[in-house]
């Protein structure tokens, strides 16, 4: 059912919204994750590694299509703070549409440049053939990912976090038998990981889609309202499309780090694809909880909540620190374990590096969660420009560290270069913040007083 974040305590309604999305972000990263345990255990290192160095192209692909799905369902989230179901179900159609072209370009033109970027990214010759086998199949699926990430944005916007985690639980289920089925049965190598994803992604969409539907009679398209309306999507665009570069922005900044580190050499390479996996999980509830912002600022933006914004923000920064310690000592403590889960132990080089990665990492994971918080709930309140700046900062912080100082100190300036991205990020962010705030109350808090 729908959930209306414009009344009741703020805390409760942050965690118990956050609550699903942080077990569906662990659910998505188990997507990835199932692929690489697999590729790693039966096809070897080197296919790991070619798997791996595909991590920062996908994240930039896919990471465009879920910034752009994110920001088309705020509108989304605004109207329907404001009761307005009928310019709610304009909004939607309007993204089906968008969505739909953005699907179509991003499948041709990566498609079609798939081995000139794993070339420009200096990717290993020994692992190449399994990069380029893995990540043309990621490429070839995209409408499935904006299918899944645009109804379950439309879903959060609407106050339902649970559908579709349900969803993507069962998605993950299967993702986990293909995989056996196409690596394992089929023998179709790297290329079958990538194909086990893409099929349950597809599923995990056609179910969002039917539950909507079925479900949700407020979000059912009427009669009149499936028009293609130039105004509606300006404003769609206007705020989905600075989400999607800020997520490119940052993903280009990764693929810059990538290439550093494939300069480094396959063993280097293996360890930080271990690692980053670990810490995506890590860092899950943090990313989750930055969501959960941008549809709570959105929704109470439009009811003209100003309090009810500036409180809910203050109590997840609260929520963000606690976790934060948690993960640090978890990361610190046991981080070794967990690479086991990719690496054999026996392969004590590359398990120390990864570790190293981990641990280093994890020390600034709360300038990372204020940077996901404020980030999220700018981009609720409509403030789409300044977090890609915030992204843009973080694009130039990560370029000097890989260009500047991996080649001369190597790994341990590798393993640098995100922590530091996120302080000048932060940096940003915090200074707009409270700009921001202050010209919205000045918006907001009259209209309520009235």
């Amino acid at each position: 059912m729908t959930k209306d974040m414009t009344t009741g305590k703020p805390m409760g309604l942050i965690l118990r919204f956050c609550g699903p999305m942080v077990f569906g972000n662990i659910l998505q990263q188990l997507y990835s994750m199932v692929d690489t345990v697999i590729v790693g255990r039966y096809l070897g290192t080197a296919a790991l590694a070619g798997v791996g160095a595909t991590g920062a192209i996908s994240f930039l692909i896919v990471g465009f299509a879920t910034g752009i799905c994110t920001g088309l369902s705020i509108p989304v989230a605004q109207a329907f703070g404001a009761k307005d179901y009928r310019k709610m179900r304009k909004f939607m159609a309007n993204a089906y549409y968008i969505a739909a072209l953005i699907a179509v370009l991003l499948t041709i033109l990566t498609m079609l440049a798939t081995g000139t970027i794993l070339r420009w990214m200096k990717t290993p010759d020994d692992i190449y053939s399994y990069a380029y086998d893995y990540i043309i199949v990621i490429f070839g699926g995209i409408f499935t990912s904006i299918l899944y990430n645009l109804l379950a944005a439309m879903l959060r916007a609407v106050g339902d976090s649970k559908s579709p985690i349900l969803f993507l639980a069962i998605a993950s289920f299967l993702n986990i038998v293909l995989d056996l089925f196409f690596v394992l049965a089929l023998d179709s190598g790297v290329a079958g990981a990538g194909y086990a994803t893409v099929i349950s992604q597809g599923v995990s969409g056609l179910l969002c889609l039917l539950y909507l539907y079925r479900k949700f009679p407020v979000m059912r398209l009427q009669a009149g309202e499936m028009k293609l309306e130039p105004a509606q999507c300006v404003r769609l665009i206007s705020i989905g499309l600075p989400m999607a570069l800020q997520f490119s922005i940052t993903a280009v900044g990764s693929i810059i780090l990538q290439t550093s580190v494939n300069t480094l050499g396959s063993l280097a390479v293996t360890s930080v694809t271990a690692a980053q996996k670990i810490c995506a999980i890590v860092m899950g509830p943090l990313e989750s909880l930055g969501i959960t912002m941008a549809t709570y600022c959105g929704q109470n933006l439009g009811a003209k909540q100003f309090e009810r914004i500036r409180d809910g923000i203050r109590r997840s920064i609260a929520i963000s620190m606690s976790y934060c310690v948690f993960s640090i000592l978890f990361l610190c403590f046991l981080g070794r374990y967990t690479a086991y889960l990719f690496l054999d132990p026996s392969e004590t080089e590359v398990i120390q590096l990864a570790v190293q990665y981990m641990r280093v990492n994890a020390l600034f994971y709360p300038v990372l969660g204020i940077l996901f918080i404020l980030r999220n709930s700018l981009q609720g309140m409509g403030y789409s420009l300044m977090p890609m700046m915030a992204g843009a900062s973080e694009l130039v912080a990560r370029s000097c560290v890989c260009f500047l100082l991996v080649p001369v100190f190597g790994y341990a300036a590798a393993i640098m270069a995100s922590p530091v991205a996120w302080i000048f990020a932060d940096i940003l962010l915090i200074s707009v913040y409270f700009y921001d705030m202050r010209r919205l109350k000045k918006q907001l808090v009259p209209a309520t007083a009235v």
